[in-house]
């Protein structure tokens, strides 16, 4: 038989997405604390400093004492701040740096006090002053004489270190810092440029993480503390020791238990209160020496803030709160004496978030740069994701995650217990979960072990009243003692709610964690996909047991394959092994659930989601079949209840019903659940979507076999399987007789021939050459399906468009699709009238989601419409940094794209928004959405983007649009950058 010919597919230009050509692939660099490019990193990038152990405190009195010019000690700082000004897309941002100079060395007064002594200059000299940074500081005692008192002081007891606590300490509660006393500040780690060398700290970058800004290891300094003490005003008892000619008097201040002090604070503008301005700035101290800083005491500003600007109690400040968006704050140089405004929305919410990390981290009182409440948005939501949004969506599944899977309310049975199924096969895991069963008894964990086919439609119902979590893969390892033990591979859940594994949330999540180099995070995803196919028979929709008859759109061999690209040379060939594992489970999948009937339509050849199962989804809430359950009960003269219980024992035959149902099953494998295009059809459906992606795992596995295995793949020996019949024919599949897995070796000649037959029959059947467009075919009626759906583009991302069928697509369709936002999910035709009788549906017109944005870009550029891919992006991330700007810093799960909004009126609301405070997580795929994105734009765009210039304005877009002169000047600007 004459070898058929290699498709030819064209090649992705991007620095994120990397198509699979395995020789030519280049690993990508993330960029995404950065929103230039990479000249300007130097200025824009974040601390990367350790993370420290908590500190304790103590308690420490009001001294007064004088600093002469002669000061026995070196002080040090380095101090680092930054603002946005209106035009910082023109700009570039720089962090302001002031160098403090270093003070003559001589004799210090002795100090009266037990507890360290904290220097302050006079405002004409604190170029001298050490400025301390909520347990960091600029200027801290060399390291040998931590915890010993001066040698010019008067003997003092032992001094709390590291660790350990005063007398009469208190303790608070926070999850890493701790209240840290006058003259105790907390150590970070390495900081910024040198980080710690010899015993001198430096003040933490002005965007570092909470944990290094807030969180803190306990030192001694001599330099000032704000990091805990409300200042009291100054007294000036009669001074012990004479004044030299040159001497400045200093103040040590500190808080004995139940003392508070009392600041000059420029008092709020709210309830009956009053403030009188003359002009903007007028009473706002003028700093040009060095970045502002705010002294601020936590806990007061917090009621402050919320009680002044949070107008609608949701706990957040956006836009639609009715505060006056104004508030002065104390600044630091001047210990609060004088004040500086803070205005608008963003910076308003930036405040409320900061405050809400440091009572995270036990802060009372702390020093706050003004530089983190005027951070660059797109840098802020690119750090949040990259350095807090992932962790905090990070579950696993092993004695110390099921505490928190256990008390998941969807682990409601009738028994009460959580369960948890383990599969057949893996009697050590079993074991494993029966001992954290009896370790933990307060869980009262269930264990049981799931037959050899887990994924039989009659054994998956029977599982409805006993609904569990399903094991994933874990990895062993030896305790102190010497016994095996396991551990779960930590996995990203979509968002805060859920606690499963999710099949294409977590290929869209991968993604975004290979750009921000959390490329163990992204393999672990690949290691579940594995166990899944091996045990499951597919990846499943979720690991939860309603989930055992179905699966999601297929992603394996692409994020295999993304993973393995982005790894050095020399890696690569240490991990061959782990990419022949994946390709396999790919290759089973592929052939025992997608090229198998229900799923497969051997008439077209094409596949379809059509999931097995029987009875009414249980996964859904009591009440949402309702309407549609209501007259069937009603015909039969029985409760809802009662017909649900006689339909899903087999008891009643409906099979209008049961059609229904198969349906509704459909639509949720297919991930776009709901939306009319799948409306009482999504079973027939042989949809452009699924079969690109199949298209694309067929040119995958023929790419990994040609380019890497050597041109062949044997196939597990105790994991066989049924080959599929190829090619596909009704006679092949209506004989009994199935060609086993380990009968040959793969090659890639057999794949290629694959994919070269699946782009003839998606040419045949979902082409519309009339319409420049993919529509699913319905493979019941044998016509095709008029609803245009935006992922017709996938055609693109997986390469089985011709390029005159890219051109016109791009050319005659794309425009159908792109709307202010973006890309919607359908056009407002197809999805027709929307009515209290026909509701919005969340996959339809106006809605917009990640995965959506994803595909198209990639797609797009893979074809060299660079310029399409750039708007469309911009498009996205310009929505979603303006959600971030004016509401509390939300990234939800979708949005409406067609009126750039997150408010989303459709039956399952909008994942995302519930939060207090501080967006801890966002929405997972969305997260990725935006760290990928950012890839696709120029420096410039990027720098416009942050400053929130709409697409119109950016791109000068609609028709007879001229933009005046001055917007012409921003353009060059902005394409100055692109070069």
């Amino acid at each position: 038989m004459e070898q058929p010919t290699r498709p030819k597919l064209p090649q992705s230009k991007s620095l994120v997405y990397i198509d699979n050509d395995l020789h030519k692939a280049t690993p990508a660099t993330s960029r995404a604390n950065s929103p230039v490019d990479d000249k300007d990193d130097a200025v824009n990038g974040a601390s990367t400093a350790g993370k420290a152990p908590p500190a304790k405190i103590g308690p420490a009195k009001i001294n007064i004492s004088a600093q002469s010019a002669q000061a026995p000690m070196s002080y040090h700082s380095h101090l680092q701040g930054s603002a946005v000004s209106d035009t910082s897309f023109i700009d570039e941002h720089h962090h302001h740096h002031q160098g403090m100079q270093t003070p003559p060395t001589g004799r210090v007064p002795p100090m009266g006090s037990p507890s360290a002594n904290i220097y302050a200059s006079s405002p004409r000299r604190n170029q001298y002053t050490g400025a301390n940074y909520n347990g960091i500081s600029a200027g801290v005692v060399p390291s040998e004489n931590l915890g010993k008192p001066s040698a010019n002081s008067a003997s003092s007891p032992s001094r709390s270190t590291a660790g350990g606590s005063a007398p009469n300490s208190q303790s608070l509660a926070g999850h890493q810092g701790a209240h840290v006393p006058p003259g105790a500040v907390g150590l970070a780690g390495v900081a910024h440029r040198g980080g710690i060398k010899e015993g001198l700290g430096q003040a933490p970058e002005v965007h570092a993480e909470a944990d290094e800004y807030y969180g803190g290891k306990e030192v001694w300094s001599r330099s000032r503390t704000y990091s805990n003490a409300s200042i009291p005003p100054p007294r000036f008892p009669p001074l012990p020791f004479p004044l030299g000619p040159f001497s400045t008097p200093v103040l040590t201040f500190s808080l004995q238990a139940g003392v508070m002090g009392h600041n000059k604070r420029r008092p709020q503008q709210m309830d009956e209160e009053t403030v009188s301005r003359n002009r903007r700035l007028s009473h706002d101290e003028q700093s040009v020496r060095a970045p502002r800083r705010f002294l601020i005491d936590v806990e007061e500003t917090l009621r402050l803030v919320l009680e002044q600007e949070d107008t609608n109690g949701d706990f957040q400040i956006g836009v639609v709160d009715a505060g006056p968006k104004l508030m002065s704050l104390g600044t630091a140089s001047s210990n609060a004496y004088k004040s500086h405004d803070i205005r608008g929305t963003y910076m308003l919410s930036n405040l409320l978030q900061e405050l809400a990390l440091a009572r995270d981290y036990g802060r009372k009182r702390i020093v706050l740069d003004e530089a983190r409440l005027l951070e660059n948005p797109v840098d802020r939501l690119s750090r949040m994701i990259k350095n807090s949004f992932w962790n905090s969506l990070t579950r696993k599944i092993d004695g110390d995650g099921l505490e928190l899977i256990c008390a998941d309310p969807k682990n409601r049975s009738r028994q009460a217990k959580p369960l948890i199924y383990v599969p057949h096969g893996e009697p050590e895991m079993a074991e494993y979960y029966r001992e954290v069963a009896r370790k933990k008894p307060q869980l009262g964990l269930r264990v049981e072990v799931l037959p050899p086919k887990p994924d039989d439609p009659e054994f998956v119902k029977s599982l409805n009243e006993t609904p569990g979590i399903l094991a994933l893969a874990m990895k062993r390892k030896q305790t102190a003692d010497g016994k095996t033990t396991f551990d779960g591979l930590p996995f990203v859940v979509p968002g805060a709610r859920f606690n499963e594994f999710y099949y294409w949330d977590s290929y869209f999540t991968g993604l975004g964690l290979l750009v921000d180099g959390k490329r163990e995070m992204a393999m672990n995803h690949v290691e579940h996909f594995i166990f899944e196919i091996k045990h499951y028979n597919k990846v499943l929709n979720g690991n939860r047991s309603y989930y055992l008859a179905r699966s999601q759109p297929p992603f394996v061999t692409d994020l295999a394959l993304q993973i393995y690209n982005q790894m050095p040379r020399e890696m690569q060939k240490q991990h061959v092994e782990w990419l022949k594992r994946a390709i396999r489970a790919a290759i089973k999948e592929y052939h025992t659930y997608w090229m198998r009937e229900p799923s497969l339509d051997v008439e077209t050849g094409l596949s379809r989601y059509r999931p097995g199962g029987q009875g009414i989804p249980p996964e859904t809430e009591a009440s949402h079949f309702t309407h549609i359950l209501q007259p069937y009960a009603e015909k039969h003269g029985i409760s809802i209840n009662e017909f649900i219980d006689q339909y899903n024992d087999r008891e009643l035959d409906e099979p209008e019903l049961d059609e229904y149902f198969m349906h509704d099953r459909g639509v949720r494998e297919s991930g776009h659940d709901t939306t009319y295009r799948f409306e009482k059809r999504c079973a027939n459906l042989a949809t452009i979507d699924l079969n690109a992606l199949l298209f694309k795992y067929e040119h995958d596995i023929a790419s990994a076999i040609k380019d890497v295995f050597g041109d062949e793949l044997e196939l597990d020996a105790d994991d066989e399987f049924d080959l599929s019949p190829f090619p596909i024919t009704k006679e092949a599949f209506a004989s009994p007789h199935r060609e086993r897995s380990t009968s040959r070796k793969q090659t890639s000649a057999e794949w290629f021939e694959r994919a070269v037959s699946r782009k003839d029959k998606i040419d045949q059947y979902l082409w519309n050459e009339g319409q420049a467009l993919y529509f699913d075919y319905d493979t019941k009626k044998k016509k095709q399906a008029r609803y245009e759906t935006v992922t017709s583009l996938w055609a693109l991302w997986a390469g089985c468009a011709s390029e005159g069928q890219a051109q016109r697509m791009i050319h005659e369709s794309l425009h159908k699709f792109e709307v202010e936002g973006g890309l919607v999910s359908g056009t407002e035709e197809s999805r027709g009238r929307i009515s209290i009788d026909r509701p919005n549906r969340q996959w339809d017109y106006p809605y917009g989601w990640a995965p959506h944005q994803i595909m198209a870009w990639v797609g797009l550029e893979r074809y060299g419409f660079d310029e399409h891919c750039q708007r469309l992006a911009y498009r996205w991330i310009y929505m979603m940094t303006t959600a971030f700007v004016d509401y509390n810093g939300v990234v939800p799960e979708k949005f409406d794209v067609v009126n750039l909004s997150h408010l989303v009126d459709a039956e399952y609301g909008n994942q995302g928004l519930d939060f207090k405070m501080l967006n801890r997580e966002g929405f997972a795929w969305t997260n990725s959405s935006f760290q990928l994105g950012l890839h696709f734009l120029s420096t410039g765009m990027r720098r416009a983007v942050a400053a929130c210039t709409p697409p119109e304005v950016y791109f000068r877009l609609g028709p007879g649009k001229e933009l005046d002169p001055e917007v012409e000047k921003m353009k060059r600007e902005f394409d100055r950058n692109r070069i």
